[in-house]
């Protein structure tokens, strides 16, 4: 019976020391941020040659990235953003692409073989399928990225305009 009591004891100072590290020891995340994130399109596409919205976000905070490496969110996601910084608008950097209309991936059915490598490149997870079974892709969820192109080694991949 001592033995649990003693236990008891240390599993509560343990959880307190966790507690008050929690309170005291916890991230704050910069509200400029998620204001940032908000007017970016979440395409997740590296276009902007961050490894999603949310690190292009941050970098733009913290002044390491120029507001027009964007091409998902246009001329129109450059302005958003000035506004918000309180910047000069200014055209899109052509170097990281050119701004196009929302489009989402098609799965030509006859064409798919199965081979998974669409679903591994997605960084939405908007295909769905098995090995050696036809692919499918969630319309909604797709942000037409473009990047479950170039590893289908079958072409059976169209982006088509919304």
């Amino acid at each position: 019976m001592l033995a649990f009591f003693v236990l008891c004891a240390i599993f509560a100072f343990f959880g307190l020391i966790l507690g008050y590290s929690s309170i005291r020891l916890r991230v704050v995340d910069d509200p400029l941020v998620d204001k940032i994130d908000a007017l970016l399109p979440q395409s997740q596409c590296g276009q902007c040659n961050y490894p999603g919205c949310r690190p292009y976000a941050a970098a733009i905070a913290k002044g390491e990235a120029d507001i027009n490496q964007c091409p998902p969110g246009g001329e129109e996601g450059v302005k958003l953003l000035a506004d918000l910084l309180g910047l000069q608008a200014k055209p899109l950097n052509p170097e990281l692409g050119i701004a196009k209309s929302k489009r989402i991936a098609v799965i030509d059915e006859e064409k798919c073989i199965g081979c998974t490598l669409c679903i591994q490149a997605c960084p939405v997870d908007a295909i769905l399928g098995a090995p050696k079974f036809m692919h499918t892709v969630i319309q909604s969820e797709c942000t037409g990225c473009d990047l479950c192109l170039p590893p289908c080694p079958v072409d059976c991949i169209v982006m088509e305009p919304i």
